[in-house]
């Protein structure tokens, strides 16, 4: 029997602290033209931004449903693990539901199953970020119940500051309308999204420009964020690695955190967004909990 920490591929989880922590990442799901896709899994990142580039193909998404969640949980119900699962923000998808249905399920059969399902409300490498805080947490002997209150307050302090490079995908996906699409595209308006208190991905700001949203992301990191010197923070994209990289150095050069981690937006969210979007991930307040990670950074 052992404790162990758990997510999904909408963490958008930077490749190597999958590999140094072993970590399970449950895929989600996508569609293209007709046929199921699993994020990362039968379906790598960079293939998929071609697919979504060449703009010739059927793409939605669905969220991880039950039979998959149990098929994930049961070998840990059958070891007689302890298990705490992060998922996608129940704002955004239906995860956090059908994973308790899988844990109903589950407890029929085996009844002493520790199973803890903890909604993140945040999104990408938000949850991602609240994962490997508490995967650092568990490396370094804290015990389970001091992970879980670390992940709650994580979760809660987790600010996400995004912005796309076009509004074509936010139009298909129903989240602005189309008059604000089309009058946004002739003025070159560029929305500054985040994740409010809900878990939901909303609206907060509208700029003029490229770079000016990208600039005036960096400046609210300054503005919202708190002890950024002893944060990991985050920068994910969609497929537009040089943009990426010259946020981070920007990051970097004013904020100083002791890390950043980076990776490209999977399919879960990248297919709502599209290329070119960027998103900083980072806290809004001290964390309580650094002292069981902070040097590990």
């Amino acid at each position: 029997m052992s404790f162990v920490i758990i997510t999904d591929s909408a963490t958008d989880m930077a490749p190597e602290i999958i590999k140094e922590f072993d970590l399970h990442v449950i895929p989600t799901p996508v569609v293209i033209d007709g046929k199921d896709y699993f994020d990362r899994e039968t379906i790598q990142t960079d293939e998929f931004y071609q697919i979504l580039r060449s703009d010739q193909h059927e793409i939605s998404t669905y969220h991880i449903n039950e039979a998959m969640f149990y098929s994930h949980f049961e070998p840990y119900a059958k070891r007689g693990d302890e298990v705490v699962y992060v998922c996608f923000s129940t704002g955004i998808a239906g995860t956090y539901n059908a994973a308790n249905l899988a844990k109903r399920d589950l407890l029929e059969k085996y009844p002493d199953f520790d199973l803890t399902i903890i909604d993140s409300k945040c999104a990408s490498m938000g949850f991602g970020l609240v994962v490997y805080l508490a995967l650092l947490m568990q490396r370094n002997g804290a015990d389970k119940q001091t992970v879980i209150d670390g992940i709650e307050f994580h979760k809660n302090h987790m600010e996400h500051l995004v912005t796309v490079e076009t509004l074509r995908y936010l139009l298909k996906g129903g989240r602005i309308s189309k008059t604000s699409a089309i009058a946004g595209g002739l003025l070159d308006i560029k929305p500054l999204i985040e994740v409010n208190d809900d878990g939901a991905l909303v609206a907060f700001e509208k700029v003029r420009g490229r770079k000016r949203s990208l600039e005036r992301l960096i400046d609210l990191v300054g503005e919202r964020g708190k002890d950024l010197e002893n944060q990991v923070m985050a920068i994910v994209h969609g497929d537009c690695e040089e943009t990426m990289l010259a946020v981070k150095k920007e990051l970097e050069e004013r904020y100083h955190p002791k890390a950043i981690k980076t990776n490209m937006i999977g399919c879960a969210i990248g297919a709502h967004t599209g290329p070119g979007v960027i998103g900083i991930i980072f806290m809004d307040e001290e964390s309580p909990y650094k002292k069981w990670y902070v040097d590990s950074l």
